[in-house]
């Protein structure tokens, strides 16, 4: 685990939330299409930039969520960039096996909110490519 003064400046410019942990979205860098948000704590994003392979901080788990450690399914790094305010950090990503998502969808955004108001539903967009008991032994 890095210390402060082990960092590089650039993670100065980096706002983390009282948890020290940042949003981070990613986005297919061809298409463009967001694939899924996760957080990153200065660990995180600092193996991130180094590597060039996608690592997050895994709330449930409490520890480096390295992605595609389990599922192979790794994202490999295009771009970072920080958002105007400092709090939000985007990754342009090369995605492996072109499934994001723990369900075995290419995204975590599957669903879309079709009608308006007290009608609106919940719709399954985007199908199943790979059944989640076959990536996830």
């Amino acid at each position: 685990m890095n210390t402060p003064d082990t960092l590089p400046a650039w993670l100065a410019e980096v706002v983390f939330d009282d948890n020290g942990l940042i949003p981070a979205i990613a986005q297919d860098a061809h298409s463009g299409d967001i694939l899924m948000v996760a957080w990153m704590n200065r660990d995180a994003l600092h193996e991130t930039a180094s590597t060039g392979r996608a690592v997050y901080w895994s709330r449930s788990r409490k520890r480096l969520w390295r992605k595609g450690e389990e599922s192979g399914h790794q994202q490999i790094v295009h771009e970072l960039r920080l958002d105007c305010d400092g709090d939000v950090i985007l990754i342009k990503v090369e995605q492996k096996g072109g499934i994001a998502c723990h369900t075995g969808r290419a995204s975590c955004f599957y669903r879309k909110l079709d009608g308006q108001g007290d009608q609106a539903q919940w719709r399954v967009t985007d199908p199943v490519l790979k059944d989640p008991e076959l990536i996830y032994k």
